[in-house]
């Protein structure tokens, strides 16, 4: 059946996943159709500047002509292989893993909470082998977001994720400051493992501070545990290195990627250093789809483009860029509080309107995200311009002059 013949009318699918599909999501108005580079456009042909990119995952835009050349070839080869076999380019796409982080192997997923769940277990494995069943404590931070999973779930200190499936996995202890003597009131000899995002992101894209980070890389070597850096939304160009912690100048132990790996197609990997490497022996974890040929493949073209475009420092730059446009319009924007992050990873606190504010944006074609409820979050794609950016900005700027204005008119009545 050709994609044509479906040719369904927005309120046809909306009442087809309104009776059959379960009600996880709160959908937006928006019917998607097909994308080109930063734009997105929905059934009726309506163009939407995506300064979202699928939540940090379509890193190279929509309908990238490399990624979907890798895509077609490869689709009439071998899309998929079990794992009990060799394929082509897992290994490739490990060494190409393990040269820019600095680990020494990979494991792939198909997603970042099952690459969360891996590094668990992989944090657990190491912990009893070290100093048997005791050494099993997980640190994990305050507003931390892993993933959905029961095992993602309990380390993810978010009430309103954990609150309807509690009782959740044991032996996990949430550090409430991004303190070094929190941190280290919260270590003993029973921790394994610290959980952190460099750049934290659904909790309303919040950087560590670096003292923090460097007393956890301390705090870890001095208790034989492993850092662990979830760079799932943060990493792979994201911030303007190929990895958060490399801001930091800090090394993990246990990397966890995902989102932009294999820019829209379903990829996740955990990498590990040489002191976790055979901490995993045949049998002790595995996967039906992650790694497959396809995936990898278009991996590697992910990263090569990164590479042979010079994304790494686009990003740096353009953001730079954008944050200058950001100050701009907070001089004039009361509604505009703190701005923060690193490169195409931006966080603007603007308080209880942040819905309304993603929501008139979307209504003037711009996508963004309202992370933690009172942040304004943009991931835009890396293949953006600065007329790009001066388009969002824009448009942002009239919003938020019609939200101020129509909150100064209704204290006046």
């Amino acid at each position: 059946m050709e994609i044509n013949d479906y040719n369904l009318k927005p309120e046809e699918i909306q009442s087809l996943e309104e009776k059959y599909l379960f009600a996880t999501y709160k959908r937006s108005g928006l019917f998607c159709s097909h994308g080109s580079g930063p734009y997105l456009y929905d059934l009726s042909g309506k163009r939407y500047l995506d300064f979202l990119a699928g939540i940090s995952v379509n890193s190279l835009g929509y309908n990238h002509p490399r990624l979907v050349r890798a895509l077609v070839d490869q689709g009439q080869r071998l899309i998929h292989s079990s794992n009990l076999f060799y394929n082509p380019f897992q290994g490739i796409l490990a060494k190409k893993l393990v040269d820019i982080s600095g680990m020494s192997k990979a494991f792939f997923t198909n997603s970042g909470t099952e690459a969360i769940e891996a590094s668990l277990k992989i944090a657990r494995a190491y912990g009893h082998a070290q100093s048997g069943k005791s050494k099993s404590l997980i640190l994990a931070l305050k507003n931390s977001f892993h993933g959905r999973t029961l095992g993602a779930l309990s380390i993810t200190s978010q009430e309103q994720y954990q609150a309807p499936f509690r009782p959740l996995i044991p032996d996990v202890d949430i550090v409430e400051d991004f303190t070094v003597a929190a941190l280290e009131k919260a270590f003993s000899d029973r921790v394994c493992a610290l959980v952190v995002e460099p750049v934290q992101g659904e909790g309303g894209i919040v950087p560590l501070p670096r003292e923090f980070l460097h007393a956890g890389r301390e705090l870890c070597d001095r208790y034989d545990a492993l850092l662990i850096a979830d760079e799932i939304q943060c990493g792979l160009g994201r911030t303007g290195r190929y990895f958060a912690f490399q801001h930091f100048g800090i090394q993990p132990d246990v990397i966890t990627l995902a989102k932009s790996l294999a820019a829209g197609y379903p990829l996740g990997a955990m990498l590990g250093n040489e002191r976790v490497a055979g901490s995993l022996k045949a049998g002790d974890h595995g996967t039906t789809f992650g790694g497959g040929p396809l995936a990898c493949r278009l991996a590697l073209e992910v990263l090569d483009v990164i590479e042979q475009d010079g994304l790494i420092s686009k990003v740096e730059e353009l953001g730079n860029y954008l944050f200058q446009g950001l100050n701009a319009l907070a001089s004039r924007h009361p509604l505009m509080g703190e701005i923060r992050g690193m490169g195409l990873m931006i966080g603007i606190q603007i308080g209880s309107v942040a819905k309304d504010v993603v929501n008139r944006l979307l209504a003037k074609g711009v996508i963004t995200n309202a992370a933690h409820e009172t942040v304004l979050r943009l991931l835009p794609p890396f293949i953006i311009s600065r007329g790009n950016i001066d388009e969002f900005l824009s448009t942002l700027d009239t919003v938020l002059g019609d939200v101020e204005a129509e909150a100064k008119n209704n204290e006046a009545k």
